[in-house]
């Protein structure tokens, strides 16, 4: 495959890994964040489980001895008001996250004795965790404190979240539970998780991939075969092919079939041209043969110069060529100018001089476009009527408030220009406006011309935005209507 392609391919496929990448980044770190919270809240739960089963033996006045502190082996500190440790774990060595490092109980006199300072702090510590919650006797407080801390357990280090929970004895005043439960599972969950992870999400951005290059090489496959062909049109110069349009009715198979129209205008267009300059050449081939066949005369023969045959062709020449270089100005796209013309006076100018036609004209019927063109336009259809009628033509110049040949709304001006000939058979009505036409009745080049004048009118006429056509009038002869947006 080609490197444009390819390049399209790494792209999209680079797009969409990352795009993956982002979003299994993103779910991932949620399902960690969200497993460890519950795990931790379930952590939470067993430590305030513990705690609350051993306060409620205090609040029943068990004695310390018979409360259930060794329970699977989980650190529990019971603390007196004064924040005096008076019950613990049995195997209990070290302990950090309660507020009370304390692992052995003290008697009573050590806590008075001494009056240190981190008894203090563990009072102070003891009395924020109670919440200033007011209990009564045998009460047990509603609120639970939740921390993290670790604790060393008959030789074993573990990290624990624990729960502390108030009680009011009769006997001890008020007591505050501590107990913990061990966080080893979150921690092993969230690091099974996370490996899992690690592991699985480069294979599964593999897989995307992966994926995405076999999908995309296949949606790309047409525009390849679409880019093979154009090349193989280009090369052959052959348009007459055409790209294939694959059945998949989406954007590739559009694209194709858009191709295969421009092709087919493009053919069209080439075509167009190829019969326009052999129409151009053979008439041109006339006049120029004629004029000099007469010059090769008057050179042998001075006295037989026919000096009016040879300034009626360079005239026919003239004219011919003019014609020839109006339509290659006009194919090449050249836009009209946007002068205020007055059609009624434009009539009468091309009018005048010429034997056997009348004008009947509106005055300012007027319209935005080039003079010259319009001129031209008009004289190419008295020229055409006036070849084709008995006697007279009629030229008539009016206004009209309907939609005109573009397709628009408002004020139309039309030029009607009629003859009191045959007319035109149904069947040649458009075909008289293609280039170098003639019907059977006009053949004779000197009195029909080139075929161009009826082309040229029309051409004008949709470049200014309006439309040139022909009809029969009610007495069966030709009526030619040139339909031009108002100025």
């Amino acid at each position: 495959m080609s490197r444009p392609f390819a390049s399209v391919r790494a792209r999209a496929t680079l797009a969409a890994t990352l795009v993956v990448a982002v979003a299994l980044v993103a779910a991932g770190t949620a399902v960690l964040l969200s497993l460890r919270s519950n795990l931790l809240g379930e952590a939470g739960t067993q430590a305030e489980r513990s705690a609350r089963e051993v306060a409620t033996g205090l609040a029943f006045a068990k004695p310390y001895e018979d409360l259930p502190l060794d329970v699977d082996d989980r650190p529990v500190q019971v603390v007196d008001e004064e924040g005096r440790l008076v019950a613990a774990s049995e195997d209990l060595e070290r302990i950090s996250g309660t507020g009370v490092d304390a692992v052995k109980p003290q008697p009573a006199a050590t806590a008075r004795d001494g009056g240190d300072d981190d008894d203090d702090d563990a009072a102070d510590a003891a009395d924020d965790d109670d919440h200033g919650e007011s209990l009564e006797p045998g009460e047990i407080g509603a609120r639970t404190t939740v921390s993290d801390g670790s604790a060393t357990i008959d030789g074993d280090t573990e990290d624990y979240r624990f729960a502390a929970v108030p009680v009011e004895t009769e006997d001890r005043g008020r007591l505050t539970v501590y107990a913990g439960a061990p966080l080893s599972a979150e921690h092993g969950a969230v690091n099974t998780a996370l490996t899992v992870m690690l592991i699985g999400f480069p294979v599964l951005l593999a897989v995307v991939a992966w994926v995405t290059w076999l999908v995309t090489r296949r949606a790309l496959r047409p525009v390849e075969g679409i880019r093979r062909e154009m090349a193989a049109i280009t090369a052959s110069e052959d348009l007459a092919r055409r790209v294939p349009v694959p059945d998949t009715h989406d954007e590739v198979a559009r694209l194709a079939s858009t191709t295969n129209e421009t092709l087919t205008a493009l053919e069209s267009s080439v075509e167009r041209q190829r019969r326009f300059v052999a129409d151009a050449s053979h008439e041109l081939r006339s006049p120029i043969a004629s004029l000099r066949t007469q010059l090769e005369v008057a050179a042998a023969h001075p006295e037989l110069l026919d000096l009016g045959g040879a300034v009626e062709d360079t005239v026919r020449l003239q004219r011919l060529a003019a014609d020839l270089l109006l339509l290659a100005r006009l194919d090449a796209g050249e836009r009209p100018a946007d002068a205020r013309v007055d059609l009624a006076a434009l009539a009468r100018e091309a009018a005048e001089g010429r034997r056997g036609v009348r004008v009947r004209a509106e005055e300012d019927v007027t319209v935005a476009g080039s003079r010259g063109q319009l001129e031209r336009v008009l004289a190419n259809l008295l020229d055409n009527a006036q070849r084709h009628a008995r006697s007279a033509v009629e030229v008539s110049v009016r206004r009209d408030e309907g939609p005109h040949g573009a397709g628009g709304g408002g004020q139309t001006a039309v030029v009607a220009v009629a003859d009191d000939g045959e007319g035109v058979p149904a069947a040649d009505r458009e075909r008289i406006f293609e280039r170098f036409v003639r019907l059977d009745a006009a053949r004779s080049r000197d009195d029909g011309g080139a075929g161009l004048g009826l082309a040229i009118a029309r051409d004008v006429a949709v470049r200014h935005g309006g439309t040139l056509t022909v009809r029969d009038t009610p007495a069966g002869s030709a009526l030619f209507e040139l339909r031009l947006p108002g100025a």
